[in-house]
């Protein structure tokens, strides 16, 4: 102790040197280290060795947040002015993810939700696009984005996987487009 405190005391330099150490050492002790290995990212469970000692303990892997591409296409008239189009799901895989698309050369976003089987009002949009309120069987879902000269658009949409769907989208043109996305 009694030497730290005649090098502290020597210069100001050799203090300034010990202060910024001691900054970094309290600044990274709360950090960890978390080594990457050939299991990253998670390995899918159906890929899983069925050779694992029963004494180790298998974990699912976390859910991985995924960017997905969801191809809408035309349904009437309106909507084949315009064609065939491409949004943009960020799924940050709890539920919810942020929903964008251009339309008309207007930028559309907004997000995307999945619903409980009694959502409200769920199964109008299907219904407004395809004339009944039938959706495909899976977890449900609805998505709606905005842009900035009004023009705003609804889906709903059924996974039938984690990362895969179909659905109905209706714009606020009238324009209607079944929705796909996933592999």
């Amino acid at each position: 102790m009694a030497a730290l405190a005649t090098f502290v005391k020597e210069t100001p330099v050799k203090r300034k040197w010990l202060l910024s150490a001691s900054v970094l050492s309290m600044a990274i002790s709360g950090c960890y280290v978390v080594p990457i290995d050939g299991h990253y990212p998670p390995v899918p469970p159906a890929v899983w060795s069925t050779s694992t000692p029963a004494s180790t303990p298998i974990t699912a892997p976390l859910a991985v947040p995924a960017v997905l591409q969801a191809r809408l296409y035309p349904l009437n008239e309106t909507a084949g002015k315009t064609g065939a189009l491409t949004a943009n799901v960020a799924d940050n895989a709890n539920g919810h993810a942020t929903f964008s698309l251009n339309y008309a050369g207007e930028m559309l976003s907004g997000e995307a939700s999945r619903v409980a089987a009694g959502y409200p009002g769920f199964g109008a949009v299907h219904r407004d696009v395809y004339g009944d309120g039938r959706m495909p069987a899976g977890q449900r879902g609805i998505a709606s984005a905005s842009g900035s000269k009004g023009t705003f658009v609804n889906c709903e949409y059924a996974l039938m996987a984690a990362n895969r769907g179909t659905g109905a989208c209706l714009f606020s043109t009238g324009a209607k487009y079944q929705l796909h996305f996933g592999s």
